[in-house]
């Protein structure tokens, strides 16, 4: 006599698609679902390449991880600070007149977003190099203009991340390695260069930035000493920052210590009266403090053979770019910008948005960030989304770092520290992207912000830079059998 195939409902572990245990649960059965995907999203070229770096002998994996510890603890050993604000054309490697930097993997004229286009414009008019925007749209078309990524100058930029030699800079330190990082002094929100605005306001406001704001804060810092950013960023992020898109605690912070030497300098009362508002109206001050710290961080990871640590990641509003440091300073694996899901100012949607735009990512690329949301659940307020989804998204990041920080710790997490030292081989094993928050420029130059919110960069850059590093070192590490 036969038998029932079962005698009791099944029990099944579902991998896969829903509908199947959807199908099982309707006639009874216990389903647990397994969330599963192929790594790589199951791309075949990047599942091979994954596969023949399975295959290397143990020797080769030993390299590897041994120069990811060295990647992670370069990062982690950093200690950026703040030694003076200089003339951009002064100290930033490089730079000279007729050069204009600007944030993202390399761009040419013809090929920027509009914001990129609209800073570009405002830059040359601030120079001088034009008399007005029209003339200055002939002047960056005419080759007579040389483009270059800050990356490639030792600097870093929010936004449309414009630098030209007469702004003043933040000069960062690392003194761990004495790398110097540049950035410029934030301009706040909304018109503003950074965004592409560049109305007679814009540069009027870049030429009080130059001749009133930069010497009063420069003198009140010589008189203070320098500022340990490592220690400041610490205490941003224990009182509610992340260090991207939240820096209230930061700007505050960096206010009480240069305050009473401001008001001891010898600069007229009104002129630090008017420094101290434009300071406490910045929430955002701190920000261009932060991407140097992160900075001249990384730019140890610059050159770390056999290392899968992610050493640069950076937007133009055209592309998104990310650089290995196994792989050396000079090569770029670039991938079209994302489109940012966020919330909008009064008056604008996702329509007139620009694409993912900025070198404020080096922030993410360091180990704070969008990376340490769960330091800031109040930035759900300005980039969309749940208080609870800040803490999930610092708790994804752990699965593809290779380390957590000593000195940036969250409070929300009993002071665990942040996931630093992306590893792209997690990244496109797991499918998990780099969490990253940001504001968000109008598509057209000449208007400025529009709204602030979440980005996923492209996955193929990551594959891509994957490829290129089993390819760069297939042969050496499979004679070391």
């Amino acid at each position: 006599m036969s038998k029932p195939l079962l005698s009791s409902a099944p029990t099944v572990i579902n991998i896969g698609l829903q509908a199947f245990a959807d199908e099982i649960a309707s006639v009874g059965g216990s389903v647990v679902s397994v969330s599963w995907k192929p790594p790589a999203g199951g791309d075949p070229e990047t599942l091979a390449r994954l596969g023949r770096m399975m295959a290397w002998p143990a020797a080769a994996h030993r390299r590897v991880e041994q120069a990811n510890r060295d990647a992670a603890r370069r990062l982690l050993e950093a200690r950026p600070v703040v030694r003076d604000i200089r003339r951009a054309g002064d100290v930033i490697p490089g730079m000279h007149e007729r050069l204009v930097l600007h944030a993202g993997p390399p761009v040419t004229w013809d090929r920027m977003c509009g914001p990129m286009r609209g800073g570009v414009l405002g830059a040359l008019v601030y120079e001088g190099l034009a008399a007005d925007l029209a003339q200055a749209e002939r002047l960056a078309a005419s080759g007579e203009v040389t483009f270059a990524p800050c990356h490639h100058h030792d600097a870093v930029g929010p936004m449309a991340g414009i630098v030209t030699a007469s702004m003043p800079v933040w000069e960062v330190v690392n003194e761990t390695t004495g790398a110097a990082a540049f950035c410029t002094l934030n301009e706040g929100l909304g018109k503003v260069l950074r965004y592409g605005a560049n109305s007679a306001g814009v540069i009027q406001r870049l030429r009080w930035m130059e001749q009133q704001l930069a010497p009063t804060l420069r003198s009140a810092l010589a008189a203070r000493g320098p500022l340990d950013l490592r220690s400041l960023i610490s205490q941003a992020l224990q009182m509610g920052d992340e260090g991207h898109n939240r820096n209230r605690a930061g700007t505050s912070l960096v206010i009480r210590e240069l305050a009473p030497f401001l008001v001891e300098s010898e600069h007229p009362r009104d002129t630090i009266a008017e420094v101290l508002r434009f300071l406490h109206g910045n929430d955002h001050f701190f920000l261009n403090l932060t991407m140097p710290a992160a900075k001249c961080a990384v730019m140890s990871l610059a050159d770390v053979p056999w290392s899968t640590v992610v050493s640069v990641m950076a937007r133009n509003g055209t592309d998104f770019g990310i650089r290995l440091a196994g792989l050396g300073p000079g090569r770029w694996f670039c991938a079209p910008a994302s489109e940012v899901d966020g919330l909008f100012l009064p008056g604008f949607s996702a329509a007139d948005a620009a694409r993912d735009i900025g070198d404020s990512v080096i922030t993410e690329t360091s180990g704070i960030g969008g990376f340490a949301m769960a330091a800031a659940p109040a930035i759900v307020q300005f980039v969309g989304g749940r208080a609870r989804d800040a803490l999930r998204f610092t708790a994804q990041m752990y699965a593809i770092t290779l380390a957590e920080s000593e000195a940036y710790r969250i409070p929300a997490l009993d002071f665990r520290g942040t996931p630093t030292g992306i590893d792209v081989v997690k990244v496109v094993e797991t499918g998990v992207l780099p969490a990253i928050n940001t504001g968000i420029a109008h598509r057209d130059p000449g208007v400025g912000m529009v709204g602030a919110g979440l980005v996923k960069p492209p996955t193929e850059c990551f594959r891509e830079a994957l490829r290129a590093f089993v390819d760069r070192h297939d042969a050496e590490a499979r004679a070391m059998e």
